[in-house]
């Protein structure tokens, strides 16, 4: 119906791009859009990412979400979250990792072999870089294990979201720490921003989230 007012759709995102999803709402005035998120921490334990993605989506259908999608590339789940969303029929970004869809797809697919040998870091990793990484491999207490973890690594290379000198300055003494040439890439928020807009304007004509044929 003309001037009808679009369904809510839910991104049941990864925490590690929340800030994200939520600066490209605003930037393409998505106001029907909403978030809820997955724990950042299972970047680490993509096992956990296909069962918590069936629950939420359960959940947010007992909530009365028509319209999902999925926060998430493949993810290291090996195709198990692309079994998730098959079965309750919806979307995902495409691609197989955030580190894929930042730069563009196509990008990606002209520099990933180039790449195989870099260590990426994104905004959100910057941010947390003391939480993520330093902490949690003990570097803070025995730096000597720098070699042991990031040894085979040649370069660290920062997909920058947007121009903050503060997350430049992390991303540098981080490659430094850890002994890589440094590399800076302005991605902005890659094909997030065309993917968002899909999935929400597809509301209109019933393709996310629907159970309906």
């Amino acid at each position: 119906m003309p001037g009808a007012r679009p369904e809510r759709v839910l991104v049941i995102a990864c925490g590690m791009i929340a800030r994200e999803v939520l600066a490209v709402k605003e930037q393409l005035g998505l106001g029907h859009l909403d978030l809820t998120c997955l724990p950042a921490e299972y970047h680490f334990y993509p096992d956990r990412i296909a069962p918590a993605m069936d629950e939420a989506i359960e959940q947010a259908r007992s909530e009365g979400y028509r319209h999902i999608f999925v926060g998430y590339a493949d993810c290291g789940t090996g195709g198990l979250l692309d079994r998730i969303c098959e079965k309750h029929g919806v979307e995902r970004m495409a691609g197989p990792h955030c580190f894929a869809f930042y730069q563009g797809l196509e990008a990606y697919a002209k520099v990933g072999d180039l790449d195989m040998m870099s260590f990426y870091m994104t905004d959100f990793l910057c941010r947390q870089f003391e939480a993520f990484f330093i902490k949690p491999l003990g570097l803070d207490r025995h730096p000597e294990l720098v070699a042991d973890y990031f040894g085979n690594y040649e370069k660290l290379i920062y997909l920058a979201q947007t121009d903050d000198p503060a997350l430049d300055k992390v991303a540098e003494n981080a490659a430094r720490m850890l002994g890589l040439a440094y590399e800076r890439r302005s991605t902005g928020y890659g094909d997030l921003v065309p993917g968002l807009a899909q999935a929400t304007s597809s509301v209109a004509d019933g393709r996310t989230g629907q159970d309906e044929p």
